[in-house]
């Protein structure tokens, strides 16, 4: 998935452009949902982001997404079985622009009880309560999108560090 990295300042219409996504996702496949968030940059307010929704879909069990794949492939969803050889725990949809342009939509699907979930609204959260951290963290994203333009991956790569010490504090704070 080596396309080109764009990050663009923050957008507030990517709230709204989460909450309509949602709200079809909900009607979808509501019965089979606990709980749904906005995650990653784009959730933050004032965050530099790629402009692409992350959607974190919480399930009471992971058995549940068997029959959520189809529906939401009928969402124009594209389930990406291959990135689980990777994260077992998650399962994750991209939603392909209409025409031309770059993807708007990323859905990771996991059970509300797995430290994925937890991590993810952790770092959200940590994010939005600390300006300089948020200040920080773009900063990085610019400089791993500067160095890493036509490498997705390594971009993605290069925020680990941040990220586990980022959670790393915040769970310190919570205890």
């Amino acid at each position: 998935m080596n396309e080109k990295v764009i990050i663009e300042k923050y957008n507030p219409d990517w709230i709204k452009l989460f909450e309509k996504e949602s709200d079809n996702i909900t009607s979808s496949i509501d019965h089979f949902i606990e709980c749904i968030e906005h995650t990653g940059s784009t959730s933050v307010e004032d965050l530099a982001s790629k402009p692409i929704i992350d959607i974190l879909i919480g399930l009471r069990s992971l058995d549940d997404a068997v029959h959520c794949i189809p529906i939401l492939q009928e969402l124009n969803y594209q389930y990406v079985q291959e990135f689980e050889d990777e994260l077992p725990m998650r399962r994750y949809f991209r939603k392909p622009p209409k025409g031309s342009g770059q993807r708007k939509f990323h859905i990771h699907m996991v059970e509300t009880s797995s430290d994925f979930w937890k991590d993810q609204i952790m770092f959200r959260d940590y994010l939005r309560k600390y300006e300089n951290t948020r200040d920080e963290y773009a900063l990085l994203k610019n400089q791993l999108a500067e160095k890493f333009e036509e490498n997705r991956t390594a971009c993605t790569d290069g925020k680990t560090e941040f990220i586990t010490k980022i959670l790393e504090l915040a769970r310190k704070e919570k205890h």
